[in-house]
């Protein structure tokens, strides 16, 4: 790879430092060329070649950065993102893309007329338990899928009150947080549903945001149940589908994030590889006995890829910003079902 993309980060905290940082760095023909930490040395620390910038408008000023990776706040997303685009650098935004499908539009019609690039960090199609199941769908071995469930459970009883995420601010939330990626990976399967009936809701004691949900997407002849608790001390199925021919269940959950929480990178010994008692089982009629299947091998280093070679103009952007506007919008829907308490159509037609 001989063109190398000077990429930047802005923010380190979680997502900046686990799901940009992290996966730039180890991805060939990109460099982190700097990281914008307002306080604090651990960037510095963490990433001694790169430059660290303590505001977006000393990020800004360096023109030799040509990516930039928004890992804010969510609630800052949109402002950020903007900032970025004015300053005509291609932009990717950790998910929540926007709190918003007036905000998101806004940002897609303004990479347009300034002719960049522009995507969203959903990084868990790049997920070694996703990646399966899409073989898995592609294969038939189901027949007619009739039933998608797909869980994102976590115990964790007590709100962090202190931290923007659950302390009842903009852009906190559970549906923001994991239903973003769940909506996400339902629309990359099964395009757009035609209805759809949401229950989004404060599960804890003392919670001030949502911590729960349950979201059925209706399909003609398929229905998708996506879900979320932050009270399941035994956390169901991460996957379960049903068909026509047999069902697939899979427990556990892809082991990327934590292996990079806990120092390993993505050349450590078995990286993104799922012991076989995690893996999934398929039971198919006629079979005697369930059968195991070995989950592929996740890789968080292909979503920054695909950007890479995006910009490169070798290949099509892997998620689009109008992707991204969908699971923005179907996030507005849902909220919308659950005040109302119905169905509703699940209608595009103002898609930018």
């Amino acid at each position: 790879m001989t063109d190398t993309i000077r990429a930047g980060v802005i923010g380190f905290g979680l997502a900046g430092r686990i799901f940009h940082a992290a996966v730039i760095s180890a991805t060939p023909g990109l460099e982190l060329a700097a990281i914008v930490q307002r306080t604090g040395n651990e960037a510095a620390k963490a990433y001694p070649n790169a430059q660290i910038y303590r505001s977006i408008e000393e990020l800004l000023a360096d023109t030799s950065i040509r990516l930039i990776a928004v890992g804010t706040p969510s609630f800052s997303h949109f402002d950020v993102a903007k900032q970025c685009l004015l300053a005509d650098r291609d932009v990717i935004i950790d998910k929540p893309f926007a709190l918003t499908s007036d905000e998101a539009a806004q940002l897609i019609r303004l990479a347009r007329e300034r002719g960049r690039l522009l995507t969203a960090y959903q990084n868990r199609r790049w997920d070694g338990d996703f990646k399966t199941v899409e073989k898995i769908l592609v294969s038939g071995e189901l027949g007619r899928l009739v039933t998608f469930e797909s869980h994102f459970d976590r115990f964790r009883p007590e709100p962090r009150l202190r931290g923007w995420r659950e302390n009842g601010g903009p852009g906190g939330g559970t549906l923001f947080d994991l239903g973003a990626h769940l909506i996400d990976q339902a629309l990359t399967l099964f395009g757009k549903p035609e209805s759809i009936f949401a229950s989004v809701r404060i599960d804890r004691d003392n919670g001030a945001v949502d911590d729960a949900f349950d979201l059925t997407l209706f399909y003609s002849r398929l229905t998708v149940y996506l879900r979320a608790s932050t009270l399941a001390k035994a956390p169901g199925a991460r996957f379960t589908l049903h068909g026509t021919q047999g069902s697939f269940v899979k427990f556990g959950l892809d082991p990327q994030e934590e292996q990079l929480k806990s120092g390993a990178s993505f050349d450590s010994p078995g990286f993104g590889h799922e012991p076989e008692e995690a893996w999934g089982k398929l039971y198919l009629e006629g079979a005697a006995a369930p059968q195991s299947v070995q989950t592929e091998v996740g890789d968080y280093r292909g979503i920054y890829a695909n950007v890479r070679d995006a910009l490169l103009g070798v290949q099509k952007l892997a998620v689009t910003p109008e992707q991204a506007w969908r699971t923005t919008r179907l996030i507005e829907l849902a909220r919308e079902s659950n005040s109302q308490g119905r169905v509703l159509p699940v209608d595009f037609s103002n898609e930018p």
